[in-house]
């Protein structure tokens, strides 16, 4: 007979002891983590990291969501929602606590005073007149922070800025339209063409994935586009995937410039991976420009694609000169904000559960080479080295902190 408390390894049937299989503790790799998703601060971000959909989901798989009371009042998503599914309505200073934090925009000083030391921030980054006291702010908390345009996916690729990117090329289209028409005291012209009507011209500078879409949603409409771009590849792959209907031109100024002339809307698009993301249209273009016409720029947080660009406030985007109407928001998307955190939940959800099977958030980096991509602050190490360039302060290399790990 066993002893109290200790198993036996035989079990016992009418003929006697027969030997059992034995059972070995198996160690459970799924970590629970805690996800704070604070309400964005910054004026006109309407933007939210994750919908009611995706709490469920990461729920579900036994992690804890902290959604800060009012995030999801922009996105028309009530805490009501959010706490059904298994969140937890909290106050500001609760949802900075988390393991991990998610941010649609970047976090301000405020906010990362809230932070207590060596958590992880997901969030955008853009170069601002405050980016340097940010970074050493992050640097004396030693916090991990992320910036999620620059995570890429297994094929390569950057997932936030290809879906972010197709939202604002859409949208720049339908922007523009409203521009045009009488409701922003435009010239009263319809974006796109009907029979016995010269379509209106769209001239976009940008083979990328926002200027695809742009293409696409006004060729719908019925408009001429035209393509402009320093890449022949990029040229030939968009116009492999729209069709002939598609005007595609190289940067030849005096090309460019005759198209500038006719055209009704001119919209700029960034391009990833490369240092100057779009070619600056000068001034002197623009003045030649027809009155009434529209010039949308997608890049205006990448220092903008026209020389007569200034970034305006979300309220208050649009402003006119040489007679020609300007749309400059640093974040088109909010325009459509619920769409957007449906694209930005898509991409994150994977990315939270990855890390929960992982060991910690050290080791997903370390497992994750596209999630590693994003890091730009480890452990208040900069490891973005032309950033560290740009604000003069050391960085070291995220792969030599990882082979160290």
């Amino acid at each position: 007979m066993s002893r109290s408390g200790s198993i036996s390894p035989f079990y016992q049937s009418g003929k006697g002891l027969f030997p059992q299989e034995e059972k070995l503790a198996v160690e459970r790799k799924q970590r629970s983590i805690t996800i704070g998703l604070p309400k964005e601060s910054r004026i006109g971000e309407n933007r939210l990291s994750l919908t009611p959909e995706a709490v469920e989901l990461l729920v579900a798989n036994g992690h804890n969501v902290l959604v800060e009371k009012g995030a999801g009042i922009k996105v028309n998503y009530p805490d009501l929602a959010f706490s059904e599914v298994g969140a937890t309505i909290c106050t500001p200073a609760e949802a900075y606590k988390a393991d991990i934090i998610l941010k649609v925009s970047p976090p301000s000083l405020d906010e990362i005073e809230l932070i207590p030391d060596g958590r992880m921030l997901i969030s955008s980054f853009h170069q601002t007149p405050e980016t340097e006291s940010i970074l050493r702010a992050l640097q004396c908390k030693k916090i991990t922070a992320l910036s999620f345009e620059l995570i890429k996916d297994v094929d390569e690729c950057y997932p936030v800025v290809r879906s972010l990117s197709a939202i604002a090329g859409s949208t720049s289209i339908l922007v523009a339209a409203e521009h045009l028409s009488n409701l922003h005291n435009g010239k009263g012209v319809m974006l796109g063409g009907i029979t016995g009507i010269s379509p209106t011209e769209v001239v976009i500078i940008g083979a990328d994935t926002a200027g695809e879409y742009a293409a696409k949603a006004a060729l719908g409409l019925g408009a001429m586009v035209k393509i402009f771009d320093a890449s022949l590849k990029r040229l030939t792959e968009i116009q492999y995937r729209i069709g002939t209907r598609l005007y595609t031109s190289i940067f030849h100024p005096q090309v460019l410039e005759k198209a500038l002339k006719s055209a009704d809307v001119v919209i700029g698009t960034p391009v990833p991976d490369e240092d100057s993301f779009a070619p600056l249209i000068p001034e002197s273009y623009i003045e030649k420009m027809k009155d009434g016409s529209v010039v949308i720029d997608l890049t205006v947080s990448m220092g903008g694609s026209f020389e007569t660009t200034e970034c305006r406030p979300f309220d208050k985007p649009s402003f006119v000169k040489h007679g020609v109407i300007h749309v400059c928001m640093p974040d088109i998307t909010s325009r459509v904000a619920r769409t957007a955190s449906i694209a930005l939940s898509n991409v994150f959800v994977p990315i939270l559960l990855d890390i929960g099977q992982s060991a910690g958030s050290s080791a997903a980096l370390k497992g994750n080479k596209g999630l590693r991509n994003g890091v730009y602050m480890y452990n208040g190490i900069l490891t973005n080295v032309r950033m560290g360039q740009l604000y003069h302060m050391s960085a070291t290399d995220i792969n030599l902190l990882m082979a160290a790990f």
